[in-house]
């Protein structure tokens, strides 16, 4: 068995395409189009990465996004003050704070910046009351890359109504608003971490096996039930030559690819679970796609209902 490759791309560009015409109307009431205040503190290399795509899917799509960038010396006090500014901009309409944020800062820094944001721009979903209104099934603002996860499952048509979904991660980002919205999509849902007892034995019970812990090929067949649909939603960048002969041939393509660069970017999933699984997110080009599509959407959201309010 070869794994079905399920394409965030094409999601993602079917995604935008839907939010187009919500862009349209919004520019003609409101006289200027959705906008997205993005902060970065810092200078790490993946960061930086992903804040480009952003800003360029927000281009293509026809939104304003706006980079505001602190150094890496900036205090938690420099940051709060950045956020109440884009708290009271009236062109944007949206705020994300690019994670994570530099070891310089406090602990509980991300806390405190996602609690600092107005409900109503928190276009990442992690503002306490957005939280709670997730567990009452009635956020309008949700955490992009779970999202993005539920409308690739749909849009392929791999069913969740009655599957036993198992969630390996219990992020406040990724695992737990991920274990509620497969909840709430009628799935039976098992959330597991690093203290569940045989995680082999229990993800092997999976329809929908999610990975998100940020540990490259950790899940492996033994993770992973014949035919059950895997998301992979890890992204660690490896340049140990060692890990990558482990896990590529050497003339495949990955490895090409790793020798040209010096470097990959692996999921949690190993690649040998493409032999077992039914269905399988790539890395690169699974969910990744899917989160910048989701904070779009969300940014026109926002937009939506802050001049709904307002006229």
């Amino acid at each position: 068995m070869t794994a079905r490759l399920l394409d965030g791309v094409a999601v993602g560009e079917a995604i935008r395409r839907d939010v187009a015409p919500r862009i349209t109307a919004f520019r003609f009431r409101a006289g200027r189009p959705p906008g997205l205040g993005i902060v970065l503190v810092g200078n790490n290399p993946a960061s930086e990465l992903y804040v480009r795509n952003k800003l360029k899917s927000a281009d293509e799509t026809g939104l304003r996004a706006d980079l505001e960038r602190l150094p890496e010396t900036a205090s938690l006090g420099d940051l709060l003050t950045l956020v109440e500014r884009l708290n009271g901009s009236d062109v944007h309409d949206g705020i994300l704070v690019q994670s994570p944020l530099p070891r310089s800062m406090p602990e509980g820094a991300e806390r405190r910046v996602f609690d600092a944001i107005e409900p109503e721009k928190d276009v990442d979903g992690l503002h306490p009351l957005n939280v709670g209104k997730l567990v009452q099934q009635r956020a309008d603002l949700v955490a992009c890359t779970p999202s993005g996860v539920i409308e690739l499952l749909r849009r392929s048509e791999i069913p969740i109504a009655g599957r036993h979904a198992v969630v390996i991660g219990r992020s406040d980002i990724v695992g737990k608003p991920m274990a509620l919205l497969l909840l709430h999509a009628q799935a039976t849902v098992t959330v597991c971490h690093s203290k569940t007892a045989d995680l082999p034995r229990v993800a092997r019970d999976a329809d929908i096996l999610v990975a998100a812990m940020g540990r490259p090929a950790f899940v492996t067949p033994a993770f992973v039930k014949p035919g059950a649909t895997v998301i992979d939603i890890g992204t660690t960048r490896v340049s140990d030559r060692q890990v990558i002969e482990t896990l590529f041939p050497i003339g495949s393509k990955r490895y090409e690819a790793f020798t040209r660069r010096g470097s990959l970017v692996l999921g949690d999933v190993h690649p040998a679970v493409a032999e077992v699984a039914g269905a399988l997110t790539p890395v690169p080009g699974g969910v990744g796609p899917l989160t910048i599509a989701l904070l779009l959407q969300n940014t026109v959201t926002a937009a939506e209902r802050r001049v709904g309010r307002r006229g």
